[in-house]
This record gives C-alpha cells, sequence and structure tokens, in this order.
C-alpha cells in the first residue's frame, strides 16, 4: 500500500511540473513582442531567443541522457527542478537581453530534459498501464500550454507581466521539488547477474533510425507549431484570426487526444499504436497541407492523430536498450535529432524567400511522411530486446 501511495505522489508532483512546464514552453511566442519592444530587438536579436532555447535543448540532452545514468533519478530531477527555477528567477528579477538569451538555454533545455526523464520513469511506477499514464502526463503538459496561451495571450500587456508569469511558474517549480523530497522515485531494474556483460556504447543500428524517425517527426509537428499560421495568412491569404484557428484545433486536438486515445496505447502495444496513428496521421497532414485553403481543416484535425506518437515513441526506446542504457540512449537520440530542429528553422525561412509558400510547404508533409516510413523499416527489421514493463 505505502508503495501505491508513494507512486500516486510521485506521478502527482510530475503532474504539477508539466503544468508549468508546458506554460513556460509557450511563453517565447506569447512574450516575442514585448521582448522585441522592451529591449528594442531587431527580428535577428528575437530569433537568437529560439535559437538559445534549441541550443539548451541540445546541451541538455546529450550532457543530461548520460549523467542521469550515473546518478539516482530522484536526484536528477531534483537538480533539473532547481535549474529550471533558477531560470525562471532570472526571468522574474532581472531585466537584461543577455541574461534573457542564458535564461532560454537553462529554461528550455531543462524542461525538455524534464519531460524526457520524467517519460521514461512513469513507465516504472504504473507497470500495468504504462501508456495511459505517459500519454496522461503529456496530456497535463497540453493543459499548460494551452492554458496558458488562452489566458496570458490575452492579458500579456507588458514587461513587469512577463516577470509575474515566472514568480508563479517559480512557485509551481517549489511546490514540485517539495513533493518529490517525500517520494521513492523508481531505479531501473539492475542486470540480471547470469545476464551478458554489456559492451561500451550504444548500438548505432537502432540509435540511426531511431534518430531519423524522430527527426523527420520534429520537422512535422514542429513546422506546424512555427508556420501554420504564416503559411494560412502569408501564402493563402486567409485572415489571421482564421490560420490561428487552424493552429489551435492542431494543438486541442493534440491535448484531446492525449487524454481519450492513451487507454489504446496500452491494448495495442506500443510499436502497433505508433504504426496505427503515425499511418492516419501521415494521411491526413498530406491530404491537409497540400490541398491548400480547402484542406486546411484536414490538417488542424490531425493534430488529434499525432497527440500520443511523440510520448510514445520517447516510451519505445526502452523496448531496444537494457535497462541502464536508456536514459543515455534517450538523451542521445533526442539531443541528435534535435538538430533537425535547428537546420530546418533556419533553413525553412531562407527556402520561402526563395521559392514561396507554394513550394517550400512541402517540406512538411515530405517529412510526415518520411517519419512514417523510415518508423516502418525500422520496426520491420529490428525487434524489440526488451520489455516495457
Amino acid at each position: 500500500m505505502a508503495k501505491k501511495w508513494s507512486s500516486r505522489l510521485t506521478f502527482f508532483a510530475f503532474v504539477v511540473l508539466m503544468v508549468g512546464l508546458g506554460s513556460n514552453d509557450s511563453l517565447r511566442g506569447i512574450f516575442s513582442t514585448i521582448f522585441q519592444e522592451h529591449f528594442s530587438l531587431t527580428t535577428t536579436q528575437l530569433g537568437l531567443i529560439v535559437t538559445a532555447s534549441y541550443i539548451g535543448n541540445l546541451v541538455f540532452l546529450l550532457v543530461g541522457g548520460n549523467l542521469s545514468t550515473r546518478f539516482s533519478k530522484k536526484r536528477v530531477l531534483q537538480v533539473l527542478i532547481l535549474i529550471w527555477m533558477a531560470a525562471l528567477a532570472l526571468f522574474a528579477f532581472t531585466s537584461n537581453y543577455t541574461v534573457l538569451l542564458i535564461g532560454m538555454a537553462l529554461a528550455l533545455g531543462s524542461s525538455t530534459l524534464l519531460n524526457t526523464t520524467m517519460n521514461l520513469i512513469t513507465p516504472l511506477l504504473f507497470a500495468t498501464a504504462p501508456g495511459f499514464f505517459v500519454n496522461f502526463l503529456f496530456f497535463t503538459q497540453e493543459i499548460g500550454t494551452s492554458g496558458s496561451q488562452y489566458i496570458l495571450g490575452s492579458h500579456a500587456d507588458g514587461f513587469a507581466f512577463w516577470q509575474h508569469t515566472n514568480l508563479v511558474l517559480l512557485i509551481l517549480g517549489a511546490v514540485a521539488f517539495v513533493l518529490l523530497l517525500f517520494c521513492n522515485v523508481p531505479e531501473e531494474a539492475a542486470a540480471p547477474a547470469d545476464a551478458p556483460a554489456q559492451k561500451g556504447g550504444y548500438d548505432w543500428r537502432i540509435i540511426v533510425p531511431y534518430v531519423l524517425v524522430f527527426g523527420f517527426y520534429f520537422i512535422a509537428e514542429h513546422g506546424v507549431m512555427n508556420w501554420m499560421v504564416a503559411y494560412g495568412v502569408d501564402g493563402l491569404g486567409l485572415p489571421q484570426a482564421s490560420a490561428a484557428k487552424y493552429l489551435s484545433v492542431f494543438f486541442g486536438g493534440m491535448m484531446i487526444g492525449r487524454l481519450c486515445l492513451s487507454p489504446l496505447v496500452d491494448k495495442l502495444g506500443a510499436l502497433k499504436s505508433l504504426a496505427a496513428f503515425g499511418g492516419v496521421s501521415c494521411v491526413l497532414y498530406l491530404i491537409g497541407s497540400l490541398g491548400g485553403a480547402v484542406t486546411m481543416p484536414v490538417w488542424a484535425i490531425s493534430g488529434l492523430s499525432f497527440s500520443i506518437l511523440y510520448p510514445t515513441l520517447v516510451m519505445s526506446i526502452r523496448l531496444y536498450f537494457p535497462a541502464q542504457q536508456v536514459s543515455g540512449a534517450a538523451g542521445t537520440i533526442l539531443s541528435i535529432a534535435s538538430l533537425a530542429d535547428i537546420l530546418f528553422n533556419v533553413g525553412f525561412g531562407k527556402l520561402v524567400d526563395m521559392t514561396g509558400y507554394a513550394v517550400s510547404i512541402r517540406v512538411l508533409p515530405l517529412s510526415a511522411l518520411a517519419f512514417f516510413i523510415v518508423f516502418i523499416l525500422f520496426t520491420k527489421f529490428c525487434k524489440p530486446t526488451q520489455k516495457l514493463k
């Protein structure tokens, strides 16, 4: 019974933290115009805020993923929460552009590694229904993201509001940190005594396909976040409100899907769920993004089937690596794949300038298709060697 309540308390701490992380991840877009006005930024300087975030993701995932294999999961979570809270304190109590960039790298890097670590720990908390709880955890993150976009988007009126918002998130981080003090965070099971010794390093025959799967996925999903509205307005001539509505439908569908579709992940299994929902997502994405204004609603509703893909993909990594390698492998895979985000965002704007939206937007559905094809080929030729539980 004590173990059961400890698992519930740990998961509740994760939920509190995920709401805060989801809110934190949406703040760059909400406050971008306020940053530009307050610091008198050029467009290039404004873009550096996003770049700093991606660099933070890359460094934290690459370094932190390997460190988490050497220290207890509880200690890793506590250190990451403190780093995240330190970044929030910088935001709340300073007014300096350089400090803002440093804070963005720390906040978004620690945020990404935190939600990856929680994703990998959750199946250890709830072995009977890992898919449901992992996707429910990311549902709570979407509550934070969507809720902050809805509430803060209409009330953000100056730099002081930015500082007050980060104070609220700082309190959420403190609550999660205190809750974790009373939790027993599970560790990966030790290798059996009769298990063959693991050779140094990871199996790159598994790493490389996973990097491609995540890389193409990141371009497809994040491309919607960053470019759907611009494509609708500048490429299709839609009103700003209409284009923004399609984006809200996409991410609203992701939030609802993570709640309603998560039970199916445990019934079908992680890989079958990814194949089924990945296929549906790919078809809807292709039709919706290539048909112009008429099919934009189809693109928007593809968010529903996209919903379970990322959490389940991260969870599936443990199917291919021994327990002692899971965290490090996940960090390596996600850090390398995050380079796709950086390269895409650097190159896509230039591609739009050279070819226009009608041609350049095809990169997104082609990435969705590549994600699905690579995943299907990978799971066909590489069978799982571990159990999810």
